[in-house]
């Protein structure tokens, strides 16, 4: 059974920063590219290919950034000059077909 737990969410302000973690087990994370979805409005943030190419929805191209630690079984996500609009509930897993989702952590920006 492949557990996925997500956290680093949080109230900011605008502009403010954080930085997302997930923790995978019961599988490798090394074969897999990975991801983070904002769930409840279907879409993807950004993406990691197992050689570590990374890509972006356009809203958040040159904010966030996307990383692996293969070794550890882990996927981040530095987020950066957050906006009201990232406010969500995010989520890691591998690109479809997708593992069992976790509990998402929420992002909240606001002043």
């Amino acid at each position: 059974q492949v557990q996925v737990v997500e956290s680093g969410g949080g109230l900011v302000q605008p502009g403010g920063s954080l930085n997302l973690s997930c923790v995978v087990s019961g599988s490798t994370i090394t074969g897999y590219a990975m991801g983070w979805f904002r769930r409840q409005e279907r879409e993807m943030v950004a993406t990691i290919t197992t050689g570590g190419n990374a890509y972006y929805k356009g809203s958040v191209k040159g904010r966030f950034t996307i990383s692996r630690d293969n070794s550890n079984n882990m996927v981040y996500l530095q987020m950066n000059s957050l906006k009201p609009e990232d406010t969500a509930d995010y989520y890691c897993n591998k690109l479809a077909p997708f593992w069992s989702w976790g509990q998402g952590t929420q992002v909240t920006v606001s002043s």
